[in-house]
């Protein structure tokens, strides 16, 4: 991806911290990025985004670009107005569309980011579209259209992109459509339980904790500040690994991009205080953990683990019972499971779901978009339940 940028207005764009007044976008590589005055304007940018998105703020995204992307094949497009991003996002120029070679335009995600939102500043929306749009359009290249994974769909964030393709007459389309398990509710902990299962169910669990209590010291943790992040760390990663990621060699610590990323990036969630840890232990051994990242108003269940030793007490879902203090969390008003639909654990506990969903969007001229509509209405022939 070449380097490039353009002022809404007349005027040279310029990267981040280059003092100037007017609006302007520009895509630049990730490293560019990767200085304290521009993280500064970033985290600045995190806390107005209307639709929050810890895996695209700096203490995250730049770890995993340093480690997935050495080579800087990322770029980071950003709406700038002077010194002050109002939007950012990763882009790549990727070659290929699943098992296509279909060489296109996309937001950046790794394996362990789970949202594709780009950081708007609440209202910049439309604008940050507009501007992004009008990029791609100048610099597609080989690229035979942009999209976008893993966006929220009931969010301002998504209602701007459809009000700007149908000002533009530019073709927008849903071409994947999921809900994964999300806890948003005005009830507290007790309340909702008892309404997201039956009786039956809470006695089940209450007898399975009764049961791993005669096994030892049971006791349940929480923390969230930095005290004890790097033994934290280092359990979650054996807990992890002990399991069946580790046996399928998906475990964070079977790689050590993966293992680096973790290490890295809860370090650094834990010193900005927006790192949940929480943790059953038996005798003072970790049995189960969870660790959540809190983006107000949101908060993001990102990764957890259980000693499969002990399943037959279902720790894992022992240790959800003590999530849902959540519902009583200041700043917090909804939690993303970022778990695969269907999930035959949270699914059942968590009663209220997230509509997630991939966007193609056409760019270019005329004869791109001929090729663009023939691409999607392919694709939705083969998927049409993806958008139930």
């Amino acid at each position: 991806m070449n380097d490039a940028s353009f002022t809404i207005r007349p005027g040279k764009a310029r990267p981040p911290g280059a003092g100037e007044a007017d609006a302007s976008f520009a895509v630049l590589p990730w490293r560019a990025w990767d200085s304290p005055d521009a993280r500064a304007g970033w985290d600045a940018l995190a806390a107005r985004a209307g639709t929050p998105n810890p895996f695209f703020e700096p203490w995250y995204l730049l770890p995993g670009l340093a480690r997935f992307d050495p080579q800087e094949r990322i770029h980071i497009a950003a709406l700038m107005r002077g010194d002050a991003p109002q939007a950012l996002l990763p882009l790549q120029r990727a070659r290929r569309y699943g098992q296509h070679p279909l060489p296109h335009l996309a937001v950046w995600l790794h394996a362990n980011a789970f949202l594709g939102a780009p950081l708007v500043a609440q209202g910049a929306e439309e604008a940050f579209w507009e501007a992004l749009l009008d990029w791609a359009d100048r610099n597609a290249g080989l690229a035979a259209f942009l999209h976008a994974a893993a966006l929220p769909l009931e969010t301002a964030l998504a209602e701007a992109l459809l009000a700007v393709g149908a000002r533009q007459r530019r073709q927008i389309v849903l071409v994947h459509r999921e809900e994964r398990a999300m806890l948003a509710s005005p009830l507290g902990p007790s309340a909702y339980l008892e309404h997201a299962l039956p009786g039956k169910k809470r006695k089940e669990l209450r007898r399975q904790q009764a049961r791993l209590a005669e096994q030892g010291t049971l006791a349940a943790l929480r923390c969230a500040d930095g005290e004890g992040i790097a033994l934290w760390i280092e359990e979650f990663l054996a807990l992890e690994a002990r399991g069946w990621k580790g046996s399928a060699g998906s475990a964070l610590a079977c790689a050590g991009e993966t293992a680096g990323l973790f290490r890295e990036s809860m370090t650094a969630a834990a010193e900005r205080g927006c790192l949940e840890r929480l943790s059953l232990e038996l005798d003072g051994e970790p049995i189960a953990m969870l660790a959540t990242l809190i983006a107000p108003p949101g908060a993001f269940s990102y990764k957890t683990a259980f000693d499969e030793r002990f399943a037959r007490f279902s720790p894992g879902v022992l240790l959800q019972l003590e999530n849902l203090a959540l519902l009583e969390r200041a700043g917090v008003r909804w939690a993303d499971s970022c778990a695969v639909p269907d999930h035959p654990m949270i699914d059942s506990l968590w009663r209220e779901r997230r509509a997630i969903g991939r966007f193609s969007i056409a760019i270019g001229g005329p004869a791109r978009r001929a090729l663009f509509r023939r691409i999607v209405s392919f694709e939705l022939s083969r998927n049409p339940q993806g958008l139930k």
